[in-house]
């Protein structure tokens, strides 16, 4: 099978998830334990379906002040 026709991974780890939204692992972390961001526990891991990261990332851009914040 070529990379061509690989599909995306549905799941992603803390790392990936960190490196996706261009932030530190301990801040993901952060995020996910208060519970603004969503993860899904399967035995110890920590996953991430990248539509929930989607979701946040839309969350914050239609601020109170429509501004987006660094």
């Amino acid at each position: 099978m070529t990379d061509d026709l690989r599909l995306p991974p549905l799941l992603i780890g803390a790392r990936e998830a960190a490196r996706a939204l261009s932030i530190c692992q301990k801040t993901l972390w952060t995020l996910t334990k208060c519970g603004d961001i969503q993860c899904l526990r399967i035995g110890r891991r920590v996953l991430y379906d990248p539509a929930y990261l989607r979701a946040w990332i839309d969350s914050k851009k239609g601020g109170d002040d429509g501004q987006v914040t660094d």
